[in-house]
């Protein structure tokens, strides 16, 4: 009956993402082991105090303002201020039932094109095409780490100088885990504010920075950015669905016509979520947390990345989040061979003939015919990770062989990919 649906909405799937950690379960009830690099869920557990919290708080049952709890709002504010050394004040905080939400909200209430470097994430594009937006996507490369450079940005809009125009950036990156040189982003925040054009900064990774050396756009170009985070990645509470953007005051009509729209749509967010949260961002404690989150990941993703980079494939060490971009080309001779001409069909003989899920980079907006794919490194055991490295020194150099059968599940996935690709 699809001729009851709005047309964009007709080849309009279930996010790739979801799927495929959906269809990782399937295949583990028909009796099948899964190396489950499909999907980007932090594998480590949520904080203690902030665990009590939620506990504390379980029978608050009352609405909250639709911005968000007043502490809360502070609270993020405040981390804005000592963390990105950014001036965001409370008033200028929105809470949302996750930032995915939120960037759904911008793009609905905000005229003009989206603007996407890719690879990037899954959710994008498909929201804007969803509500009709224009896209202009801009290819960024493997040799300058994916990152979107100033001359890049310049030359796509040189075209369409008379239209309002949304850039989201995502950094530490999903799919690949890199990030932007400081200058870099000074480059982009000129050409930005030349051209009037509007930043949505998704920094929901920026916690996870494998050296702790996040640095926010928003320092350069405060007046045209909008900082999107949440508890998912840093705080490992992706079911707890809490994000946030931060708004400049410049841009205080946008915050208002959200804010607008979620009164009307989803409210407010989840009353005692709203209170965990509060107390994972005045939580002393968290930083001792994210030191041993942040060495656990970079040790894992350089083994993988290395173990592939040995191999002859070409993939870029990851600088944070929990993500490496592989790319096969270097066997597409072989590759080619066996019938397989696209990432999709990549990832799908590699999981028939090794039961390991890695996602197309078809997924990130890609070239279909290009033969790259995600793989998230979280399929080890966060919390027995967690308690290795607080056994372990700071200052110690973690190593693999240290976590032991805690990391099996990642070391066995990455030979199974080597061994296929030497077949």
């Amino acid at each position: 009956m699809s001729k009851y649906l709005h047309s964009n909405l007709n080849a309009l799937a279930r996010s790739s993402t979801l799927a495929i950690n959906e269809h990782s379960d399937y295949l583990e009830k028909q009796g099948i082991h899964v190396y489950r690099f499909g999907f980007g869920q932090s594998p480590f557990p949520v904080p203690k105090k902030v665990v009590d919290s939620l506990k504390e708080n379980s029978s608050r049952k009352n609405y909250l303002s639709v911005d968000g709890l007043p502490d809360l709002r502070t609270a993020v504010a405040n981390y804005h201020q000592k963390i990105d050394n950014v001036n965001i004040q409370s008033d200028q905080v929105l809470i949302g039932p996750g930032s995915k939400e939120l960037m759904f909200c911008l793009q609905l209430v905000l005229k003009g094109y989206t603007i996407l470097p890719t690879p990037c994430w899954v959710s994008y594009a498909p929201q804007a095409k969803i509500l009709n937006r224009k896209i202009i996507f801009i290819q960024t490369k493997y040799e300058d780490s994916w990152q979107l450079l100033p001359e890049q940005l310049t030359e796509s809009i040189k075209n369409f100088s008379d239209k309002l125009k949304l850039l989201i950036l995502t950094y530490p990156g999903n799919p690949h885990g890199c990030t932007y040189e400081v200058e870099v982003l000074k480059q982009l925040a000129k050409v930005c504010r030349k051209n009037k054009i509007i930043i949505l900064s998704d920094e929901i990774y920026g916690r996870i920075h494998h050296q702790g050396k996040h640095t926010s756009i928003a320092r350069y170009y405060p007046e045209g950015t909008i900082i999107s985070s949440g508890l998912s990645k840093w705080c490992a509470a992706g079911g707890w669905r809490l994000g946030h953007f931060s708004f400049p005051k410049e841009l205080k009509y946008l915050q208002d016509a959200m804010t607008s729209v979620a009164s009307e749509t989803y409210a407010c967010v989840t009353t005692p979520i709203q209170y965990a949260a509060t107390t994972a961002y005045e939580d002393d404690t968290i930083d001792d947390y994210l030191f041993h989150c942040r060495r656990i990941l970079e040790t894992i993703g350089q083994y993988c990345a290395s173990s592939l980079i040995d191999a002859g494939i070409k993939v870029r060490i990851p600088k944070g989040a929990f993500y490496i971009f592989p790319d096969f080309k270097p066997f597409e001779n072989v590759l080619n061979k066996k019938g397989i001409h696209d990432s999709n069909t990549l990832c799908k003989q590699l999981l028939q003939d090794t039961s390991v899920a890695l996602l197309p980079g078809s997924a990130f907006a890609q070239n279909a015919k290009e033969l790259n794919a995600r793989l998230a490194y979280v399929n080890f055991d966060g919390a027995e990770a967690l308690k290795k490295s607080i056994d372990l020194s700071k200052t110690s150099t973690l190593k693999m062989e240290y976590f032991g059968e805690t990391v099996s599940e990642v070391i066995i996935g990455i030979e199974e990919i080597i061994n296929w690709i030497k077949r």
